[in-house]
């Protein structure tokens, strides 16, 4: 087997004994802590003594809809989802707006489109391009009905609008006119702050073509109050028409760059809370050019600020106008919202997470959150308690006495056609299944059979051999002994022994014979399943037909 990953490793370390802190009062559910507290709660205080609750809280986010939306994406929705509740507990009145940005340009067609058909769309606003399915609108909202969705399945229901109703208005004419009179402060800002250099006549505008429909090509110059002179040039990557003109840039006609639209749009939002991925929060960044053109240019002061890490999927982050990585809706239908929102939420917001669907994440997330409500159940008063409650969307926490089998054998037993699911459930448990849990059996087998079906690594797909395998033919002396001393303890026993009956016989078993743990275990996974590896081996064996068992057995150990 692999070595541990860093879940795996960081799942060990996770102690859920009450914490030795001194608790600052309760207020409404909000858990201070003197030394830490989880990080959402942390950073809702810091909001609160920054802005008070004299007023609502206004919370924004937002996705430019240029493809099918990756995963990545998803964690700046739940983080800030995360903190509208956070905020919701101290009693701070909030609103969590989310924008589906459909004005950008189209600068890149993603890959799994027909390159030939979309060609003729580069340049022009998302909303003005034809849907890939009929059904929809435009191109943006055909990713953003889907976007939609895996949001809402997470437990999210922000305020949905889209950036095109902002601009078509009118509501950015006044930031707009505001930015023209202003051009030549926001180029030294570029320059000062990022080392862009601006063209003396530069703009800050791009104008829709009033010939060929393109945002990216046009260049504006020489604002007189009402209109803009521009030219609809050829890029690298786009050729314009060549329209040179007077046109307004007012009323939806023009955008702003988004170095300069995202603080016109904290103005007009009133926004104030808004994080956003590390790339944009470096030093000379997007987000460090906003916050000077926002103060010097618009005399707003910046939202509050919450940085977070990228979320990857296999060590890599993703794109959605390159078409690379793995989509939202790919990865929220592995798993059910409460494991989607720990692997999002889980951990700091400093931190990165790599999600592996074909690695071992899924299972290890199912492990945590076990453990997770585990000490939840012994302790409603500490940080991970109040993890185990944000990962529930509202009124769906887990009841406290739901049994919860290990999603790895879950996992194994929807791959044993012969074996009833439930039956074997209320062994583990050694009691009979309530109602929930019977529901959450039933969610875990639902997801563990689409992950194996859909992308589960080798290690996690079994097949029960219904005949001996070549493999088992091979077996060494020291493995049929032992294989031998196993079939007559389960011969001597009334009835299936049970797993842990089963696997202190062979612990005893290599210690007597000297048999290295590895040489034994493998022997039996060959026999039954033709790999060298396999669920733990005691319960794996237990769940099987007494007489199958033992015959086998004796066929390889003869």
């Amino acid at each position: 087997m692999s070595s541990p990953s860093t879940l795996q490793k960081e799942l060990r370390n996770t102690k859920f004994s009450k914490l030795n802190k001194e608790k600052a009062p309760r207020k409404r559910g909000f858990f201070c802590y003197a030394v830490r507290m989880f990080w959402a709660d942390r950073i809702a205080k810091e909001i609160v003594d920054r802005f008070g609750t004299g007023k609502s809280i206004l919370i924004r986010d937002e996705k430019t809809l240029s493809g099918q939306v990756h995963i990545g994406s998803l964690r700046g929705v739940v983080i800030h989802g995360a903190l509208s509740e956070a905020l919701g507990n101290t009693g701070a009145a909030n609103v969590y707006k989310y924008e589906f940005n459909d004005f950008d340009p189209m600068d890149g067609i993603p890959s799994y489109l027909d390159q030939e058909k979309y060609q003729q769309y580069l340049g022009m606003p998302l909303k003005n391009i034809p849907s890939p399915e009929p059904g929809y609108d435009n191109f943006a909202e055909y990713y953003g009905a889907e976007f939609q969705q895996v949001i809402e399945k997470a437990g999210y229901y922000p305020e949905f609008y889209r950036s095109s109703e902002l601009y078509l208005t009118g509501k950015m004419d006044g930031v707009i006119r505001t930015a023209l009179e202003r051009a030549g402060d926001i180029r030294r800002i570029y320059k000062e702050v990022s080392g862009g250099e601006r063209k003396e006549d530069w703009l800050p505008i791009s104008v829709i073509c009033p010939t060929c429909g393109k945002l990216s090509t046009t260049f504006a110059t020489d604002f007189d109050g009402e209109t803009v002179q521009i030219t609809c040039r050829d890029l690298d990557w786009v050729k314009g028409c060549g329209f040179a003109g007077r046109v307004s840039p007012f009323s939806g006609r023009a955008k702003l760059p988004w170095k300069v639209e995202w603080p016109a749009k904290w103005v007009v939002m009133e926004v104030m809370v808004e994080g956003a991925g590390k790339d944009h929060s470096t030093k000379g960044g997007a987000r460090d050019v906003a916050n000077h053109i926002a103060k010097e240019v618009f005399g707003y002061e910046p939202p509050f600020d919450v940085p977070y890490e990228f979320f990857l999927v296999g060590g890599q982050k993703m794109s959605s106008s390159k078409g690379r990585g793995s989509s939202a809706k790919a990865i929220s239908d592995l798993v059910p919202a409460k494991i989607l929102r720990l692997a999002l939420i889980g951990k700091e917001i400093t931190q990165a997470f790599n999600f592996d669907p074909a690695g071992d994440t899924i299972p290890v997330l199912y492990d945590l959150y076990d453990k997770l409500a585990q000490g939840y159940r012994a302790t409603k008063d500490d940080d991970y308690a109040r993890l185990f409650e944000f990962i529930h969307p509202t009124n769906q926490l887990l009841a406290d006495d739901v049994f919860l089998p290990r999603f790895s054998q879950i996992a194994f037993l929807t791959q044993m056609p012969h074996l009833n699911i439930e039956q074997e459930a209320e062994r583990l448990k050694g009691a009979p299944l309530t109602e929930n849990d019977m529901l959450e059996l039933g969610e875990r087998a639902e997801y563990a059979q689409y992950w194996i079906q859909q992308c589960a690594p080798e290690k996690f797909v079994f097949t029960l051999q219904q005949t001996m395998p070549d493999a088992a033919k091979d077996l060494n002396e020291n493995q049929k002994k032992g294989l031998t001393a196993l079939t007559e303890f389960i011969e001597a026993a009334d009835g299936m022994p049970s797993g842990e009956d089963i696997q202190q016989k062979l612990h005893s078993i290599k210690e007597e014979m000297g048999i290295q743990p590895a040489e034994l275990f493998s022997a039996l996974y060959l026999a039954f399943l033709g790999k060298t590896y396999g669920p733990k081996v005691g319960w794996f064996l237990s769940v099987l037909d007494k007489n199958f068992v033992l015959e086998r057995l004796k066929e390889v150990s003869q």
